[in-house]
């Protein structure tokens, strides 16, 4: 597992990743936003190694902007490109109509949960 946080630093983002059952799990706490935005690619730079699917847990991220939807969709259309996938998870309602009315979720799946995310 791998930690960035920034945590106590409002507006900040806190990045933790693992890997469960072969899936790569990113799960985000705070904002996403063009400040913050590099710590989210950074996490989502999948070493040549890991598998090509991908979770995003949002259940802790309180706002995300354009920013935040440029790169899921970057992420996507690479593990897409490797034969791959990403999924988004736990979106608390106020990113969640975010990426509802950008149309995110016509084109990333999302999940209610991590759990459901990876498919248990």
């Amino acid at each position: 597992m791998v930690d960035t946080e920034q945590a106590g630093q409002p507006g900040r983002l806190s990045v933790r990743t693992d890997v469960v059952d072969g899936t790569f799990v990113v799960a985000l706490a705070g904002e996403i936003d063009h400040e913050t935005g590099g710590s989210l690619r950074e996490a989502l730079d999948l070493p040549n190694s890991a598998a090509p699917h991908a979770v995003i847990d949002l259940s802790q991220v309180t706002f995300m902007d354009s920013s935040g939807i440029n790169i899921l969709i970057a992420v996507h259309r690479t593990l897409a490109e490797a034969g791959g996938w990403l999924r988004l998870a736990g979106a608390a309602p106020p990113v969640l109509r975010i990426i509802q009315l950008v149309g995110i979720d016509g084109i990333i799946t999302c999940h209610p949960t991590v759990q459901q995310a990876l498919g248990h």
